[in-house]
């Protein structure tokens, strides 16, 4: 029995996912850390059973209609738990904020300052009151129509699309036209409109040359090909496009980086000529706080903006009002943002970044009494800026909460007050609590994967840096906070990029390198010179040294269940074959696209291949049980009478990596895959496991692992942003022995990392700073990691340090 008055939150039975009916016991009142390797189970007990079951008890209390409005999430599979308060979650959001989102809309301070603007503002004489929302560039009555409240105009001119207009449109003048048969079908379109295409371009009429260009019209015409010798080409009906049209959309919508970079060379950006780039309407504009606009403070560095606020005087409304502001800015300075702006677009964001403006969201909330549950909030965070978030979570704490938090990095799990260790692997060998107590206590338990990271003080093994082949150089970076800055890459070795939060490490290496050789890539395919300003880098040397870029990133590998492992490796390609192969699927005629459960023919009808159906209960959220024809296999009967080797196609989703090494050895197409998998240290995972169940680290190294299946190597920069973020420092090890062997193969390597022990192993090191925003975009130390070490204005230098034992 437990008193009303129990100090401990108690769970009983969890088997929420790989969980094996654990029962743990947790204090109220502490900073509590989940450790364990990747899929071991540590958020399936800390998000899946104890925030869920939290989150169920409370819409158990929301009135029954409310409760059909929200979406809901089904009730955990524990037998019980006790003792559990209201709990807010603070997940990762892996998903790109939109272009729209600021700093002044995640940290809802835009909200008060608009606030401020309506009520107390300087309004000209005999002007109307405005509405907070004629305030803000994101709605219909505050945003300038002319750029829709974007601030920013793009547009397109005839010497951009047409830079040598002695060719011909049949060879090729309109350049902002896509090539191939695309290219060829529109040229085509323009003949039968009845258009010269072999005169050359400058010889055209002006009035021609406008509307091939420039016009919205799309007429549909009947072209009849030149006959090829080789084929018979039927006449077709074609839609004309003007260059400006497909160069417009192609980077509004086009998801291709590759071809958003081509159509980007061929569009000038400039602040709109109607509000000066403001994003708002004339009469928006046209009110004060303290003699300056709303787009004028917002614009402002917030600890700038609250210097602003405090010297300014007003009336009993202003004053409460910006009271309010001001100690919404404090939480978020406190944290080390001040450097940055309301207007900062929240794409241009680190993930650092926006982890923390989200917790000083939660700091003004006031809540007491609630169990927080975080999701790796160290995530992106330079050593330095974790022990402000340490600062954080203790007044969490202190303000009467408790903090649960899923957590990696060692310097936090060791200022935790509970330790709780899953593992000791991950998946099925994995969803056991080896430990529920202090810390200290971990050193005892032997089979904990997280042991020797926290208690061993041996040095890491040294390694001799590896010769450069070559250097590749970005001259006169200019992009966000970079201002100026000459960087210089290594190739053929191993590089980490460095720096605190802000200091514009994404910028240089995610945005002006990426782009500098996505923007080659796409100018050997157009067969264009040169390197464009839009890459943010005056010049560029050393390109022609590599022949591939790859980016591998933590976005998910699917949105949805039908996605999954053996679908984005292409491993089920190879599997579907070999089930084709077999004689009873030969004798009835089966194809590799019977073993499918995307389409009809071999998929379950009654579940569409999904292998579940959602049953709705009205005012209760709605629950998935397993399809009542085919019981979760996917497939209909006659599909999966057909074995391979005596187990049937849904029995070989159903393998975990490991087991399906074995079951598909001695077959070469499948074999390949799986030890990529393996190598990557994903051995545990199902084939069929749901891209929706993955998470990002998972899909990061399942991106790699298909990498690595690739035969055609060497000469390869690949890019990775982070790739620890999420990583139990056991995974860490798996990973970075991956990307060392790239690097042996001839490839570099670049990546953006805070973790140190990943810097301390790398062969080059390029640190930003010395501070973030303004304060950054310097590159203020390069060299070896122990030079690094020993940089005297370096704020990563001593805990480069620290991981290397260096006295």
């Amino acid at each position: 029995m437990h008193t009303p008055h129990d100090a401990y939150v108690r769970v009983r039975g969890a088997r929420e996912h790989n969980l094996q009916d654990v029962h743990v016991d947790i204090p109220r009142d502490t900073l509590t850390v989940f450790t364990g390797v990747s899929g071991s189970g540590k958020s399936s007990l800390a998000f899946g059973t104890i925030y869920a079951e939290a989150q169920r008890r409370y819409f158990e209390s929301v009135a029954p209609y409310a409760r059909r409005l929200i979406h809901q999430v089904g009730a955990p599979d524990v037998g019980e738990i006790t003792g559990l308060p209201p709990a807010v979650s603070l997940e990762q959001r892996r998903s790109a904020p939109g272009s729209r989102s600021s700093v002044g809309t995640v940290t809802t301070l835009s909200n008060s300052l608009r606030m401020l603007f309506s009520r107390a503002g300087d309004y000209p004489p005999g002007a109307e009151r405005l509405d907070s929302d004629a305030f803000s560039p994101n709605t219909a009555v505050g945003a300038c129509p002319e750029c829709h409240g974007l601030g920013r105009v793009h547009r397109t001119t005839e010497d951009l699309l047409v830079p040598d207009p002695s060719l011909s449109i049949r060879e090729g003048a309109i350049a902002g036209w896509p090539g191939a048969w695309q290219g060829k079908n529109l040229r085509d379109v323009l003949d039968a409109l009845g258009h010269d295409v072999d005169r050359p371009w400058r010889e055209l009429a002006p009035e021609d040359r406008e509307w091939i260009l420039f016009t919205d019209e799309q007429p549909v015409v009947t072209v009849h090909p030149v006959r090829d010798a080789h084929r018979i080409q039927r006449p077709y009906q074609g839609t004309y496009m003007s260059a400006r049209r497909y160069v417009m959309h192609t980077f509004a919508d086009s998801r291709s980086t590759t071809l958003r970079a081509k159509a980007e060379r061929f569009l000038t950006s400039a602040p709109c000529p109607v509000c000066g780039g403001s994003r708002l309407r004339p009469e928006a504009m046209a009110v004060t706080f303290g003699g300056r606009t709303i787009a004028e403070l917002a614009a402002l560095p917030l600890a700038a903006l609250a210097a602003v606020l405090h010297r300014t005087g007003g009336g009993e409304t202003a004053h409460v009002l910006t009271a309010d502001l001001l100690a919404r800015i404090e939480t978020v300075t406190e944290l080390g943002l001040g450097y940055l702006s309301l207007d900062r677009t929240a794409p241009t964001l680190s993930s650092g970044e926006l982890q923390r403006l989200r917790l000083a969201t939660q700091l003004r909330s006031g809540l007491f009494g609630v169990v927080y549950v975080l999701d790796e909030p160290s995530a992106g965070l330079h050593p330095a800026d974790t022990e402000s978030l340490l600062t954080v979570l203790g007044r969490l704490k202190d303000s009467g909460n408790t903090v649960f938090v899923v957590e990696h990095q060692l310097d936090v799990v060791r200022q935790a007050d509970w330790l709780v260790d899953v593992g000791p692997l991950a998946g099925e060998h994995g969803g056991r609590v080896l430990h529920s107590g202090p810390p200290a206590g971990l050193v005892d338990v032997a089979e904990s994967a997280t042991r020797r990271f926290l208690f061993d003080e041996a040095p890491a093994p040294a390694r001799e840096p590896r010769t450069p082949s070559g250097w590749l150089k970005l001259n006169g970076v200019e992009r966000h906070n970079v201002r100026g800055a000459d960087a210089a890459f290594p190739l053929g070795v191993f590089t980490a990029v460095t720096g605190v939060s802000g200091s514009g490490k994404s910028t240089l290496v995610g945005q002006v390198l990426a782009g500098v050789l996505a923007d080659r890539q796409a100018s050997s395919a157009a067969d264009l010179p040169g390197t464009p300003q839009t890459t943010g880098c005056a010049s560029a040397e050393g390109l022609e040294a590599v022949d591939r870029l790859v980016q591998v990133d933590q976005k998910p590998i699917g949105r949805t269940p039908r996605s999954n492992l053996a679908t984005y490796t292409g491993l089920f390609d190879a599997v579907r074959k070999l089930f084709a192969a077999t004689e009873a699927a030969r004798e009835r005629g089966y194809k590799a696209g019977r073993f499918s459960f995307n389409v009809a023919g071999g998929r379950c009808e009654t579940c569409q291949g999904e292998g579940f159906v959602s049953v709705e209960l009205l005012f209760l959220p709605s629950t998935y049980t397993p399809c009542p024809d085919c019981h979760g296999a996917r497939y209909n009967p006659r599909t999966l009478e057909v074995t391979l080797r005596g187990l049937t196609i849904a029995q070989v989703l159903d393998l975990t990596v490991e087991s399906a090494a074995v079951f598909f050895a001695g077959t070469p197409t499948a074999e390949r895959s799986l030890r990529t998998l393996i190598d990557v240290g994903l051995g545990y995972l199902r084939l069929g496991q749901p891209a929706t169940e993955l998470s990002g680290g998972e899909a990061q190294r399942i991106k790699l692992a298909t990498e690595l299946q690739r035969t055609r190597r060497g000469r390869t920069l690949y890019l990775l942003d982070e790739p620890t973020t999420g990583l139990h420092p056991a995974d860490v090890e798996v990973l970075m022995r991956q990307l060392h062997h790239l690097v042996d193969a001839r490839n570099t390597v670049v990546v953006v990392e805070h973790d140190m022990a990943v810097v301390a192993g790398a062969d080059w090191v390029i640190d930003l700073g010395p501070g973030g925003g303004d304060e950054g975009g310097r590159i203020v130390a390069e060299g070896t990691p122990a030079e690094v070490a020993r940089s005297a204005g370096s704020r990563t230098a001593p805990y480069l340090a620290r991981a290397m034992r260096l006295p």
